[in-house]
């Protein structure tokens, strides 16, 4: 039988012969299936036209099945088990979980977010696999749908109305320096700001864009250096009096780890809105559910500290 045939048959009567099977009566075969006795009846003739066997024969108040009977209802015991299984809503357990997800990020997510927010992840799920990738902002819901990515943390540059999110927080965009820069131990003024060479970070996420339309109606600054990776810029600092211009977060790291000052830029910048996004092809996968809330919580935890956020 092909399985567009097996489609055009009522499988459900296959689950009423195993519990005539069992119940041997076709009475208690109606409780089980909260049926009335007629209706069982009815459904016991179904099954005979269908398998073209008797099935069972009476002696007493009892069935007796034959042993076309006994040998369905023998074959038909892993499949419905395995029904059984399938459609028996199951607790999402992080520790026995082994699937695999895929993460779009920004370059600040990579090098601000992801480092925290990982270890707590793989601790309650350590045998899961995670691939980290570079968001696609201008294809955002073609990398989150035909493109396999699972979620993506980002700004919404591109239209994501088709999307499921849900807000991170703010981050604000800082200023970096060397302890040894003229501007080290007082506030930078816009004149500063574009007197001074500069390196911007993490423009994948679109600082660049936002830095260029703020200060647009001003002398151009001197650029020296684009990068999504602050290492870069650090390396130019013993010889220039860079202003490293970064989002919050990284800014507050790398002045921890290098010993540098975190200025406020002197001018207003639009937030930049962080979310959370997925497609609705994994909206109720529990173990996606749960990546989730876990990625939710922590980088909600780590963008409330932030000085955009106190």
């Amino acid at each position: 039988m092909e399985l567009e045939e097996i489609y055009r048959q009522d499988l459900s009567l296959l689950i009423a012969l195993q519990i005539l099977v069992e119940e041997r009566s076709v009475t208690q075969a109606a409780k089980r299936l909260h049926l009335s006795q007629s209706a069982t009846s009815r459904i016991l003739a179904r099954l005979r036209d269908m398998l073209d066997d008797p099935l069972f024969s009476r002696v007493g108040q009892h069935l007796v099945p034959t042993q076309f009977a006994l040998d369905c209802y023998q074959q038909l015991q892993q499949p419905t088990g395995q029904l059984i299984s399938l459609l028996t809503p199951k607790a999402f357990i992080p520790l026995e979980c082994e699937q695999q997800f895929s993460i779009a990020v920004t370059d600040y997510a990579m090098q601000a977010l992801v480092p925290f927010i990982l270890p707590n992840i793989y601790q309650q799920a350590p045998n899961i696999k995670i691939e980290i990738l570079p968001v696609q902002h201008r294809e955002l819901q073609a990398q989150l749908s035909v493109k396999g990515a699972d979620m993506a943390i980002c700004r919404a540059i591109s239209q994501c109305g088709q999307l499921q999110h849900t807000l991170l927080g703010k981050v604000g965009v800082s200023c970096l320096l060397s302890p040894n820069h003229p501007l080290a131990d007082s506030d930078i003024t816009l004149d500063d700001y574009l007197h001074y060479p500069h390196a911007t970070i993490a423009i994948s996420d679109g600082v660049k864009a936002l830095l260029d339309d703020a200060i647009s109606q001003y002398p151009a600054r001197t650029e020296l250096l684009r990068t999504p990776h602050l290492d870069t810029a650090l390396a130019l600092q013993s010889i220039n009096p860079l202003i490293i211009t970064l989002p919050e977060g990284m800014a507050e790291l790398a002045a921890q780890r290098h010993r540098l000052k975190v200025k406020p830029l002197p001018f207003k910048l639009p937030s930049l809105d962080y979310n959370l996004f997925w497609h609705s092809r994994s909206e109720q996968d529990k173990a996606q559910q749960w990546l989730r809330n876990e990625i939710t919580s922590a980088t909600q935890s780590l963008l409330s500290q932030s000085p955009q956020n106190c």
